[in-house]
């Protein structure tokens, strides 16, 4: 009796130290995934993204690429390089999205491109979080007298190859019995030309992508967009399927510049937070011991670099579509969750 509870006594006291050793230990840094470390190696993120599309990816007068979509590219090499120029921008068209995801020609794509069920499962894509909710709209000459689908029966409408607005706009005209050409062209600079030269009736994509071609277009009074939508457009950043850990990388960076918005921090004054007392702004900023930046392979204060190169969420959008810029648009439903809009990040604990 003497011997089973003395072998009793020892095994608990083994059970008991193997838990102690089990909560002291640290879990081990995930390795970097194949996407991740090839961009450590070449020293730079390659990310595609578009060359057309003012306020979203465009090259500026110095030839240097610029817009809100652009912006989170640079965020990522940011967190991961420690350095938000280090991105080589990569030009490709709607339809080149999915080859040049799936060929690694590109690590990332920041294009306007709408999440759906079928992109997500026959791409090899991962999405990242939606940075921009959209819908699709329809533009057309002021003039015009247009004001309906309906009004546009017999008409033509033009839109750019390998999207989701080819779809949209034939099931939206089929389902009320219209008639109607759908042209395609491979981007908006054969979309646009043709509309002025009267080739198109109206043209249709989402409706922030008609913000910006009214914005730049040569008379921006002369153009109308109509005032509905056909379709649910949730935007946002890709990357291949078989990194999982990069794809957590855009994942938390992309909800990092969201929460570091609600937290107030910001590109002018996130180093007057790191001495914050607040144990959820600690472990945001990777301060104190604070080690969740670990847990992606990444410095601990890598939102801190995301945040002083690039910004929040809020200066991002205020920065390239707000309504100091051209294109003048408010946050609407891209507005915080605590300000009625759908922006809103996962505990960062």
């Amino acid at each position: 009796m003497l011997k089973r509870t003395l072998l009793i006594i020892g095994i608990l006291m083994a059970l008991s130290v193997v838990a102690v050793m089990a909560q002291d230990a640290t879990p081990a840094a995930p390795e970097a995934g194949a996407v991740t470390q090839r961009i450590l190696d070449r020293g730079s993120l390659i990310c595609g993204v578009n060359q057309t599309l003012p306020g979203f990816g465009f090259p500026n007068d110095a030839g240097e690429f610029e817009g809100f979509d652009v912006d989170f590219c640079r965020a990522v090499a940011a967190a991961i390089l420690g350095d938000a120029e280090a991105v080589e921008f990569r030009p490709i068209t709607a339809a080149e999205r999915q080859p040049a995801l799936a060929s690694g020609e590109v690590d990332l794509i920041s294009r306007n491109t709408t999440w759906t069920l079928s992109r997500d499962t026959q791409w090899g894509a991962t999405f990242a979080p939606t940075t921009f909710y959209d819908g699709q709209g329809v533009m057309v000459m002021a003039d015009s007298g247009i004001a309906t689908l309906e009004d546009l029966e017999g008409g033509t409408i033009c839109t750019n190859a390998g999207t989701t607005t080819e779809l949209n706009i034939t099931t939206a005209m089929q389902s009320r019995g219209l008639d109607f050409e759908l042209q395609t062209f491979q981007d908006f600079t054969g979309v646009m030309p043709a509309f002025f030269e009267g080739r198109c009736d109206a043209v249709t994509t989402d409706v922030s992508g008609l913000v910006s071609q009214q914005a730049v277009a040569p008379d921006p009074g002369a153009l109308q967009i109509l005032d509905f939508v056909i379709s649910k457009e949730p935007l946002g950043p890709l990357s291949a399927q078989d990194d999982p850990q990069f794809a957590d990388v855009v994942r938390w960076v992309v909800w990092g510049t969201i929460q570091a918005e609600e937290f107030g921090i910001t590109s002018e004054n996130v180093d007057e937070f790191l001495t914050s007392e607040d144990p959820n702004i600690q472990l945001f900023l990777g301060q104190n011991n604070t080690t969740l930046g670990s847990s992606l392979n990444l410095a601990n204060d890598f939102m801190v670099t995301v945040i002083s190169q690039v910004g929040n969420y809020g200066e991002i959008f205020a920065r390239n579509l707000g309504p100091d810029t051209i294109f003048g648009l408010e946050r609407g439903v891209n507005g915080l969750w605590t300000n009625g809009g759908l922006m809103y990040a996962p505990p960062f604990r």
